[in-house]
């Protein structure tokens, strides 16, 4: 008997406890982490160019300066963790061009 779970449909191997043979297409996987890594690159620029506008802006507005640095530095946060996901996606993406070109079936 099929078991029904908040609208996913289970059959009897899955509820039996035995796992549905998972099979991995690499390439496809490969070329979600490349443009994961775009999109963290993307993001790793345009929040430092972000930062580097609120420096510009703290020096020119002496008057609101602590509010633009504090910007600054959250936005240069933000550029450093951006970079650090895109180097991660880099070598997740590394990884499944090696399974892909092993030919590996997980």
């Amino acid at each position: 008997m099929a078991h029904h779970f908040l609208g996913k449909h289970h059959s009897k191997a899955t509820a039996a406890g035995e796992a549905p043979p998972k099979v991995t297409d690499w390439r496809k996987e490969e070329k979600h982490h490349k443009h994961m890594e775009q999109l963290a690159q993307l993001g790793a620029v345009a929040a430092g160019a972000y930062a580097v506008h609120e420096k510009h802006k703290a020096k020119k507005d002496p008057d609101h300066a602590h509010s633009h640095k504090i910007k600054e530095d959250v936005a240069a946060a933000i550029a450093v963790g951006s970079a650090g996901f895109a180097f991660h996606e880099h070598h997740e993406k590394k990884d499944a061009k090696k399974h892909r070109r092993n030919g590996h079936r997980h």
